[in-house]
């Protein structure tokens, strides 16, 4: 095959010329075609590189969407957990504890042992250790909260059990019975003191009867004391447990001894006039926790309404307290 010949026109001439490359024409030509062949590979190299994912990248990239989305899942099912045991809790300490008379739960004994960072220390040589520590604390703040959830629902499955003995403790009749009664002469709140006429809180609630009538403890508890003093002459105080006592003055006579345990119902003197007193009657208290509460909310054992309602009327009126 013979060899191709090349040849160019020369204007100057005006004829066609054979074209005739010396070997340093025919180096630079071929170097020419390699730098651009370098170029343009080097571009389609960048460009499958930063735009192309290899099957290894995709492979990778497909697991970390699936991760994502789990972990979004696992973020919701937590949020979720989170939601239902804040309510409860809200029901533990408004509702379950309210009626069994313990004290609810505080939002610092329920977060407590949360503020440590040290235990998380491990965690921070991870490359996503910011989402690792995040999550972990979240999980333990769950964990925490179970835990204290279900050591509370033992104390109420526990209080459910004595409920009989809680229902038989809370004071829950009246000291003097309905048909003993003269009237109801002072009730609960400010009344001007009968003896030294200066306006004070009259801690309890006062019954008028004749001397002698029986006195009836208004719970089941034992006898915290028993004896006389100035003023409220011959008392007892009963203490009922669960943070209830009750107090009965002015006896003419006590029928009971410190220490002894009490049923409801149970007679426990009888009226008199003793200590500070301008006549018969029984002064009764109820305390909670120490602090005296008013006793017309605990006659439900007694009472008809239209009695109850005859009973906060007159208990209401401020008047002259007898003591």
């Amino acid at each position: 095959m013979a060899k191709k010949v090349k040849y160019f026109y020369n204007s100057n001439t005006l004829s066609y010329e054979k074209v005739d490359l010396n070997w340093k024409k025919k180096t630079g030509r071929v170097l020419g075609y390699l730098a651009t062949a370098s170029i343009f590979s080097a571009i389609l190299l960048s460009i499958a590189y930063n735009v192309l994912d290899s099957p290894n990248e995709k492979e990778l990239k497909k697991q970390i969407e699936e991760l994502t989305v789990q972990y979004d899942i696992l973020q919701k099912r937590a949020k979720q957990m989170d939601v239902v045991l804040n309510d409860l809790q809200e029901r533990d300490n408004d509702i379950y504890r309210i009626i069994f008379e313990a004290e609810p739960i505080s939002a610092k004994e329920r977060s407590i042992g949360f503020n440590g960072v040290e235990r998380y220390k491990a965690l921070e040589k991870s490359n996503y250790s910011s989402l690792m520590i995040q999550s972990t604390r979240k999980l333990d703040m769950l964990a925490k909260k179970l835990y204290i959830q279900s050591k509370s629902y033992d104390f109420l499955t526990r209080e459910v059990k004595n409920k009989d003995r809680l229902l038989a403790s809370i004071p829950a009749i009246q000291p003097i019975s309905n048909k003993d009664l003269t009237r109801m002469a002072s009730g609960f709140g400010y009344r001007i003191h009968p003896i030294y006429k200066t306006r004070k809180l009259h801690a309890g609630m006062d019954f008028t009867s004749p001397v002698g009538t029986e006195i009836y403890a208004t719970g089941d508890g034992i006898v915290s004391e028993s004896g006389t003093e100035r003023g409220y002459g011959n008392r007892v105080e009963i203490n009922h447990g669960y943070g209830y006592t009750t107090l009965y003055g002015h006896m003419s006579k006590i029928k009971v001894w410190t220490g002894q345990r009490i049923k409801r119902g149970e007679v426990i003197g009888f009226v008199g006039s003793t200590g500070a007193s301008t006549g018969p009657h029984c002064h009764y208290e109820v305390h909670k926790n120490g602090k005296p509460i008013n006793p017309i909310n605990f006659y439900f054992n007694d009472l008809s309404p239209a009695e109850y309602a005859k009973m906060l009327e007159l208990s209401s009126r401020i008047n002259q307290s007898f003591d």
